[in-house]
């Protein structure tokens, strides 16, 4: 079986490496791929494209500039802001290089006002979310790349959605200036302040529209006017596994830091609990993630959802250790998850003394581990819950 080549022979899809046939199969929703392409945005265009935009208008080169300052300096796509443009200009511009990709359709706030989840609609109808977590030292935001998920985790509310369709970089980024704006203007509790961390851990696996994410990533790395100028260092794409996306990063030489959602030590657990693993098993993707470590000097984070009975036993403890002391560095930082278990599912919370206990195993084997603080328990705080109650509501 041929890979996918992940820089965009099939762009729009979303189809991972082995998804459409073989040992795992991406997920598809009904509806996949049938919706039509989003509106072209300013941040879907290289510079030669913007500038040609601008001569169909009838405007100098020099307005990208201007335009690039407005969206990522000021964070504004508001025509009545683009007081430096000729007058007659100014609405036309704004359409033509912003339209709007992304609606609120419900905001939902939880830990004092300093958790935000906003659940979006796209152009087409469909529907994603972002979290804004606010926290002492920084400010964080979980963003989506995909509409749905094709990886079909069971206990993951978005992978019961299946896979829609791809995200553009425009609809990504659109996420991102919300939220900064949100943050500079104070409605965030705490005051005004900064968005400064981006985890591409939201709906979506962000290696099946790679093309898309790194676009996003670089743009929000760069300093302004070509970016918003958070430092890679603080964004994290989040993976299942996808070892072709993986490896591709690793030659990036971007220094983002990479997750893996492992959830389990063994194939055979993995196999049930992430069916990507039936396509690239728990060696394939540890040796991928090492070799990022590597490469990129940054540990990788480990994601370990905690599931009562499933896999946050002693023995599993034990065999996450082994496997990751296996490589001889420490090169893993393991970040178990107690799970924010979706309505009507088995898969549940583990007893907090077994969370407890499964940190201990891991620290007395000489492996950095930190206890995820949980955001978001008294919201739809699971990814992909608000969408998919939007979902069986438009059902």
């Amino acid at each position: 079986m041929t890979d996918v080549d992940m820089t965009g022979d099939e762009p729009d899809t979303g189809i991972t490496p082995g998804g459409k046939d073989g040992a795992f199969r991406d997920v598809l929703a009904a509806d996949h791929a049938r919706r039509g392409k989003p509106p072209r945005h300013f941040t879907d265009m290289d510079q030669k494209e913007r500038q040609d935009v601008c001569a169909q208008l009838g405007l100098p080169k020099f307005r990208v500039s201007q335009l690039a300052n407005h969206y990522f300096n000021h964070l504004s796509t508001n025509p009545d802001d683009f007081t430096d443009f000729p007058a007659a200009s100014r609405q036309e511009a704004a359409h033509r290089f912003f339209p709007e990709l992304i609606t609120p359709v419900t905001v939902q706030k939880a830990d004092q006002g300093t958790t935000i989840k906003t659940l979006w609609e796209l152009f087409d109808g469909s529907r994603i979310e972002s979290v804004l977590m606010r926290y002492p030292s920084r400010a964080t935001l979980c963003i989506s790349s995909q509409v749905g998920c094709g990886m079909g985790c069971p206990f993951c509310a978005t992978g019961q959605l299946g896979l829609t369709r791809n995200m553009s970089t425009g609809e990504i980024l659109e996420q991102v200036r919300a939220a900064s704006r949100m943050m500079r203007s104070g409605q965030v509790a705490g005051g005004p302040g900064r968005l400064s961390n981006i985890v591409f851990m939201g709906m979506g696996e962000p290696m099946g529209n790679y093309r898309a994410v790194l676009s996003a990533v670089r743009q929000i790395s760069a300093l302004p006017p070509k970016g918003f100028g958070i430092s890679a260092r603080n964004i994290t794409v989040s993976t299942v596994g996808v070892v072709p996306g993986i490896r591709k990063l690793t030659k990036e030489g971007i220094p983002v830091r990479l997750a893996v959602s492992l959830h389990a030590p063994s194939d055979e657990l993995r196999d049930e609990l992430v069916p990507m693993n039936r396509r690239f098993n728990t060696t394939q993707v540890l040796d991928a993630a090492h070799d990022y470590y590597l490469a990129s000097c940054r540990r990788v984070s480990i994601e370990y959802a905690l599931m009562r009975g499933i896999n946050d036993q002693a023995e599993h403890a034990r065999l996450l250790a082994k496997r990751l002391n296996h490589y001889g560095d420490d090169w893993a930082h393991v970040n178990p998850i107690p799970l924010n278990p979706i309505e009507g599912s088995r898969w549940t919370a583990s007893k907090p003394e077994d969370e407890q206990r499964f940190l201990d195993i891991l620290h007395k084997a000489g492996i950095t581990a930190t206890m995820r603080d949980t955001r978001g328990s008294d919201i739809d705080g699971a990814c992909g819950q608000l969408a998919a109650k939007s979902v069986k509501l438009q059902a």
